[in-house]
C-alpha cells in the first residue's frame, strides 16, 4: 500500500516540475542540450529554423499520412490516384514552409536559397517515390496516432506520436507500431540501437494504453533518400520485439525518473556549443541572457 507521505511527496514533485509530460523528442533534447530544451519545452519558444533534411522528412511523413490513412487505401494505398495525390500533398507542405523556418546554412543569397529549396523538392520527390515503389502493406488501425500514457512508477505522463498502428503479423490480436525515417545513410546497430529502443518504449506505453491491446513490435522503416550506386534496395527495416528488451524497459524507467528529478530542482541551464543542431542557437541565448529569471 502506498503511504500518505509517498503520495504527498509525489504531489509536491509534480507542482515543482516545469513540464507536464515527457516525450522522446523532449527527453533527447534535454540530454543533448538542456538550454535548448528549456527554451522549447518550458518557455515554448519555437523559433529555431529546421534543417532542410528534416523538412524533407516531414514532407514525406505528410505524404505517407495521406497514403495510408486518407487518399490511399488502409491496406497499402492501392486505390487509383492514391500515390500521386499523396505525393502532391507532401510537396504542397514543403512549398508552404516559409524561408525563415529553414536553416539555409551557407546559402545566404536569394538565388542560393531558391536553389536550395529546389534541391529539397528533388530530394523529397526521389525519396517518396523510392518508398512508394515498394510500400509495405499493413492492416492499418491508426495513422499519426497521438497518445498520452500514465505509467506506474513514473512521476509524469509520457506522450508519443506513432506513424502507423497496425495489426501484428507475428502475434494474432496484438499490435505493431511502424515508424518511418527518411535518411541519408542507413542506421547502424540494427534493432538494438539505443535511440530506437528508447523511442520504441515511449510508443509502446502510449499505444497499449490507447488501444487496450498488447503491443508486440516496433518496426523502423528506413528509406534512403539518395539512390544507391550499386542498385541495392533503398529500404531497410529494423525490428524491435518488445519481448526481448526487458532490461531496456528498466533503464527507460530509471532514465525518466532521473531526468524528472533533475528538472525538479532549481538550476542554471547551460548551453552545449558542440550540439550540431542547436549549439550555436543555445549559446546565443546564454550569451544574451534571454531566458534569465
Amino acid at each position: 500500500m502506498i503511504s500518505q507521505n509517498h503520495m504527498k511527496k509525489k504531489a509536491r514533485l509534480k507542482t515543482a516540475l516545469p513540464i507536464q509530460h515527457w516525450s522522446h523528442s523532449s527527453l533527447m533534447a534535454f540530454l543533448r542540450n538542456p538550454l535548448a530544451w528549456y527554451k522549447r519545452y518550458v518557455e515554448k519558444v519555437y523559433d529555431t529554423p529546421a534543417n532542410p533534411s528534416s523538412l524533407v522528412g516531414r514532407a514525406a511523413h505528410v505524404a505517407l499520412q495521406h497514403y495510408y490513412g486518407g487518399i490511399g487505401s488502409a491496406g497499402g494505398g492501392s486505390s487509383p490516384g492514391g500515390k500521386e495525390g499523396s505525393v502532391e500533398l507532401g510537396l504542397e507542405y514543403l512549398r508552404n514552409v516559409a524561408d525563415f523556418e529553414i536553416n539555409f546554412g551557407k546559402a545566404k543569397s536569394r538565388r542560393a536559397q531558391k536553389e536550395k529549396r529546389a534541391h529539397m523538392e528533388r530530394d523529397y520527390l526521389q525519396a517518396i517515390q523510392f518508398y512508394l515503389a515498394r510500400a509495405p502493406k499493413h492492416k492499418v488501425l491508426g495513422v499519426e496516432v497521438v497518445a498520452l500514457a500514465h505509467v506506474e512508477g513514473l512521476p509524469l505522463p509520457i506522450k508519443a506520436v506513432s506513424d502507423l498502428v497496425v495489426e501484428s503479423r507475428l502475434q494474432p490480436g496484438a499490435l505493431d507500431i511502424v515508424d518511418h525515417k527518411f535518411v541519408d545513410t542507413f542506421s547502424k546497430g540494427r534493432g538494438q540501437k539505443t535511440l530506437f529502443v528508447m523511442q520504441a518504449i515511449f510508443n509502446y506505453y502510449t499505444v497499449k494504453q490507447k488501444y487496450g491491446k498488447e503491443v508486440r513490435r516496433f518496426i523502423v522503416q528506413e528509406c534512403k533518400k539518395r539512390k544507391n550506386a550499386d542498385g541495392s534496395s533503398q529500404m531497410r527495416r529494423y525490428i524491435i520485439d518488445y519481448t526481448t528488451v526487458s532490461e531496456e524497459f528498466e533503464i527507460f524507467h530509471r532514465l525518466i525518473n532521473d531526468a524528472t528529478t533533475e528538472i525538479s530542482r532549481r538550476r542554471i541551464y547551460l548551453p552545449n556549443p558542440s550540439d550540431m543542431f542547436e549549439g550555436e542557437n543555445s549559446f546565443d541565448i546564454y550569451r544574451l541572457g534571454l531566458l534569465d529569471d
